[in-house]
């Protein structure tokens, strides 16, 4: 049985939520069950005690604790089916009334979805974005390509130069004492990619093969390691080899081992190409964005704390799983950081914050629209769906619960809304600055950490964890 109150926050509920007496004794009788093996009563085989003895020894509450735990999720879920709300924030749960023989009362306090109350959101201004495909544009999309079909190729008539890859052994002291981490041999460190120590690779520099050199540099005040932090260092250095990036030539052989076409001028062009598409889309993102921003500032809405808190914490496991997938573990992300959970969710929920207002916006738009999802776009949409996780259509349906159809249901109703808003847009006069290539949306707090987590990657995999004292800390 659920009764609801209204609290004096806008869009905050409290569900009174009650389990009669004998249900909860079941779940009292399934906390004994688990928890009698763990206790010992004298006179009895340890296990064997009845729960009557233990409840006299301890007290009746002794299982309380466990029997709550028990029925609480189970009967919180069903309270929450029945109360018809669309609930949007996980329950802040209290117990309201525990006594023997007494049916068990807890309360749920939640935040409902709020609507959002818009203005116009036909014919919105926003600025054009400059789509042009300079010849610039095109060099350094070929430069990339060219770039990562490149060999290394090794060098013994000159001395290492800015670039190059120096192939070296090395050993680091402080006050003339080795330390822990500080010894590397044949080391592969690219000149100029700043993975060690400031001032560690400029040393390298103009130094041939079989020299032997110190390097002198003092560890970065904020060095993970208290003992190394601030201290100057010395590096008795050797050069085993020394090997030079070497490009492809820009020719039809090029063209052919890095695309579909035979010739040079065939592959520039269809780099251009997409290069123009991806601006395009960009540039349609960037005006969608700009409008939607436009009609949240214009829009009314109450959004209770709890359901940022929400968001925000759907958002920072989401970036937890992608820095797996980039082979990090949150706790490196913030080694290489510098930042903590707690920092982490700051910059987090702003743009959870943002999130839900625009899409309580454009929910509201579908809603003054009167967009509907159809059966065959629903069907649509789990077919896409099925083809990203590799499954039968047939099987995902099984999976799909109707909470998860109706999900979908509104996202397709959303697409629809952006679209609308999308199409009757105005540009204002004057362009902004070319857009950028495309990519999927992101909010920017998740772009920037990510954009870290992979700047700061690479030199955690160049350098070994024996070989890891030269390597310069990031901020």
């Amino acid at each position: 049985m659920v009764k609801i109150e209204n609290l004096e926050q806008k869009n905050m509920v409290k569900l009174i939520i009650t389990v009669e007496a004998s249900e909860f004794d079941k779940a009292i009788e399934k906390a004994y069950q688990k928890n009698k093996n763990k206790i010992q009563i004298q006179g009895f085989r340890k296990g064997k005690a009845p729960r009557s003895i233990i409840e006299k020894m301890y007290g009746k509450g002794v299982f309380y604790e466990d029997a709550a735990n028990e029925v609480i999720p189970e009967a919180y879920a069903q309270a929450a089916k029945e109360s018809g709300l669309e609930i949007v924030s996980r329950p802040g749960i209290d117990v309201v009334e525990l006594e023997d023989g007494k049916d068990f009362v807890f309360s749920a306090e939640v935040a409902v979805k709020p609507e959002a109350e818009i203005g116009n959101y036909k014919g919105i201004e926003v600025e054009a974005v400059d789509t042009t495909v300079t010849e610039d544009d095109i060099n350094a999309e070929i430069l990339k390509t060219q770039e990562q079909n490149s060999r290394m190729v090794t060098v013994e008539d000159r001395a290492v130069q800015d670039g190059d890859m120096a192939i070296i052994d090395y050993e680091g002291s402080v006050d003339g004492v080795p330390f822990d981490g500080g010894k590397g041999e044949n080391h592969e460190l690219v000149i100029g990619s700043h993975s060690f120590i400031d001032g560690f690779e400029d040393q390298i520099i103009g130094h041939s093969i079989g020299d032997e050199f110190d390097v002198n540099v003092t560890f970065p005040a904020e060095y993970h390691a208290p003992n190394l932090a601030g201290k100057p260092a010395v590096f008795k250095t050797k050069v085993n080899g020394i090997k030079k990036k070497e490009l492809p030539a820009l020719d039809d052989d090029f063209a052919q081992d890095v695309s579909e076409f035979d010739t040079f001028e065939e592959y520039k062009a269809d780099v251009k190409k997409k290069l123009e598409e991806d601006k395009e889309k960009a540039a349609k993102s960037a005006k969608e964005d700009a409008a939607v921003e436009a009609i949240v500032a214009d829009a009314k809405m109450d959004i209770p704390a709890p359901m940022i808190d929400t968001q925000a914490e759907q958002m920072y496991d989401d970036f937890v799983s992608r820095m797996k997938q980039q082979g990090l573990t949150i706790d490196m992300y913030f080694k290489f950081t510098g930042l903590n959970e707690e920092k982490l969710m700051e910059q987090i929920r702003p743009q959870a914050e943002k999130r839900i207002k625009s899409r309580l916006v454009l929910e509201a738009v579908a809603k003054a629209e009167g967009f509907k999802a159809t059966d065959e776009e629903i069907e649509e949409e789990i077919k896409k769906m099925a083809d990203q996780y590799q499954m039968e259509v047939d099987k995902l349906k099984e999976l799909i619960t109707d909470a998860e159809k109706k999900s979908i249901a509104e996202d397709i109703c959303v697409t629809k809304a952006v679209d609308l808003i999308s199409s009757t847009l105005v540009e204002k006069k004057g362009t902004k600055k070319a857009a950028k290539k495309a990519a999927p949306k992101k909010d920017e707090a998740e772009n920037d950490a990510e954009d870290d987590a992979e700047e700061k990657k690479a030199p955690a995999k160049k350098t070994t964890a024996k070989k890891a004292a030269p390597k310069k800390t990031e901020e």
